[in-house]
């Protein structure tokens, strides 16, 4: 087998490192950490020890999947890296969110506030571009992101983005449901897209 076939696949989480004023969230986010490390698929986040961001990486260590945590040297201190897992301490937020990127096969969106919103629209705007075809799973239990979603729908309906951008962003319920969306999605074929601007005679 090749390296690429017996590469362990990588999953991003996008989430808050605050805990948000309710304990499902936190509760969420162990959930999806464990599920991520039971599917034998690494974690990918952002490096804090606090909040929704510290509750997941926790959950996927303890059950005994591999973390990898990418932290900008000045939150350090601020988001009190995890350090019993992997880190890569960069300089900057740019950084960050490339090399994020870079590691990840599919990325979960979980509660978070406006860093998470950036990360999460950043990716689908790639996504747009067809710079990657890697799937996105916003992942609530009590609606939280359904203004994403219905700006997304509404963005479309608008003809500002075509409708193919639905197809690789989901919204569920649970982590579970999430890395089943993701797995079928990675046994798809790579899909050919309309192209970037549709020039037209006026």
């Amino acid at each position: 087998m090749s390296e690429k076939e017996t590469k362990q696949k990588s999953i991003c989480v996008f989430c808050g490192s605050s805990p948000g004023n309710h304990s499902r969230y936190v509760e969420l986010a162990s959930q999806t950490g464990k599920a991520i490390s039971e599917r034998d698929y690494r974690l990918v986040y952002g490096g804090g020890g606090l909040g929704l961001m510290g509750a997941t990486a926790r959950a996927a260590h303890e059950a005994g999947g591999k973390v990898l945590g990418i932290i900008p040297e000045f939150l350090l201190e601020i988001e009190k890296a995890f350090n019993l897992v992997e880190h890569r301490i960069v300089p900057d937020m740019h950084e960050r969110k490339m090399m994020m990127y870079d590691e990840a096969d599919a990325f979960i969106v979980l509660a978070g506030g406006i860093g998470t919103l950036e990360e999460a629209v950043e990716v689908i705007s790639w996504m747009r571009l067809d710079l990657h075809q890697k799937p996105i799973i916003f992942v609530c239990d009590d609606g939280y992101w359904d203004p994403i979603i219905s700006l997304l729908d509404h963005i479309i309906k608008a003809q500002f983005a075509p409708e193919w951008v639905h197809d690789g962003i989901f919204e569920v319920e649970t982590p579970e449901e999430a890395l089943d969306i993701i797995e079928r999605e990675w046994a798809k074929p790579f899909k050919v897209r309309e192209p970037l601007v549709q020039i037209e005679d006026v």
